[in-house]
Formats: C-alpha cells, sequence, structure tokens
C-alpha cells in the first residue's frame, strides 16, 4: 500500500480539488507546475502526468496545447478529473507497475511531471522501480520533472527520499541530471526543504 492510500484511504478527491479551487477564488496562482512544463517543452508536445490526482496541472497543460495522458492509482481523485475534462485521457494504475502499453498508450513522451508530491507518497522501497518505468516512457531526449518535499514542514508524512536517493534512481534508469529549483517559479535551488529536479533520458 502507498503511504498515499495510507494517508486518505483513496477516498479525498472532492476535497482536495476543493482546496485547490479555494486558492485559485482568493486570487493565488495555481498553475506554477503547468507554466514550468511549458517552458521546458513546446506546445504540441507529448505529457504524462504521473500521479495526475483531480487533474489540475494536466487539464491546464491541456488548455496551452500539449498532448496529455494523466496515470493515477486514487479512484477519488480520477473521478474528480474526469468529471472537470472527461475528453483527456484518465488512467487508473499504480506507477510502480505502469505498463503504456497494457493500457494501451504508445510510450514516447517528451515530458513526464510527477507534482504534488509523488515520490514522497509512494509505496515503500518502490521509489526507484517507478523512476525506471516513468524513465522508460521518454523519447530520447525527453524529460522528467518531479517536484516534492524533503522535511516534515513540506510533507504530509515523514520524509521518505533525500535528493542524492532521488538522483541515483534516475542515474541508475539512464537519466542524466539537467537543472533543480526550490519552486515551480524555477527559482534556483540552494537547499531547503523543497524542490523540483529536471532530469533527461
Amino acid at each position: 500500500m502507498s503511504r498515499w492510500e495510507e494517508l486518505t484511504g483513496g477516498r479525498t478527491g472532492r476535497e482536495y480539488a476543493a482546496r485547490f479551487a479555494a486558492l485559485a477564488s482568493s486570487g493565488k496562482d495555481i498553475h506554477g507546475e503547468a507554466r514550468l512544463c511549458a517552458a521546458l517543452v513546446p506546445a504540441g508536445a507529448r505529457v504524462l502526468d504521473a500521479g495526475c490526482g483531480t487533474g489540475r496541472v494536466m487539464i491546464r497543460l491541456a488548455e496551452l496545447g500539449y498532448d496529455c495522458v494523466g496515470v493515477d492509482l486514487d479512484p477519488s481523485m480520477l473521478a474528480v478529473a474526469r468529471q472537470e475534462e472527461p475528453g483527456l485521457p484518465w488512467l487508473q494504475a499504480d506507477l510502480a507497475e505502469f505498463d503504456p502499453a497494457s493500457l494501451g498508450i504508445t510510450a514516447d513522451f517528451d515530458l513526464v511531471v510527477a507534482a504534488g508530491n509523488v515520490f514522497p507518497l509512494l509505496a515503500a522501497d518502490t521509489e526507484a522501480t517507478v523512476v525506471e518505468r516513468l524513465a522508460a516512457v521518454l523519447r530520447p531526449g525527453g524529460l522528467i520533472i518531479a517536484g516534492f518535499g524533503l522535511d516534515e514542514a513540506h510533507l504530509p508524512v515523514p520524509p521518505s527520499i533525500t535528493l542524492p536517493e532521488y538522483d541515483d534512481c534516475c542515474a541508475a534508469a539512464g537519466l542524466t541530471f539537467v537543472d533543480r529549483f526550490s519552486t515551480w517559479d524555477a527559482d534556483p535551488y540552494n537547499g531547503g526543504g523543497y524542490a523540483v529536479s529536471v532530469h533527461r533520458r
């Protein structure tokens, strides 16, 4: 069982979506992830939203002209995504067992985005497997961008993966380091409890 399932029981989709809706209504920018993705690959590029949740990032990328596929394990999150944008492909799958062919999709993505603390919320000891499976769906030269908390102040669960450990997983999967930021607004990373990392196949 993933840490996310232990934390939520797979029943928090509507509450999660409501939190971001409230932020948007208050004037907060909730599209930093999509904006950074759009700065990395041109419109029309193929994007996999790994751990897509309620679809906030992917729906915005689709609006910007990207060819998107979303995958998540939580049925309550996917139910919200499908209601919000029924015309987009929302797939239910465990990232540790992610097999595009079995889901009827082609593995040639230009970008994989894993926002929303995906890696710290995976099942224990599956991080390397998930990186390997996500790297395998990238075309040569494709990018994976992952943002996650590194300490208790930035996570709803105890920290489970460090940046060196994540970089080691990426290297083992044949990925090379490109850049690292402290926010999805691309502020430079100089240490701290949250990081957004970019690696290339």
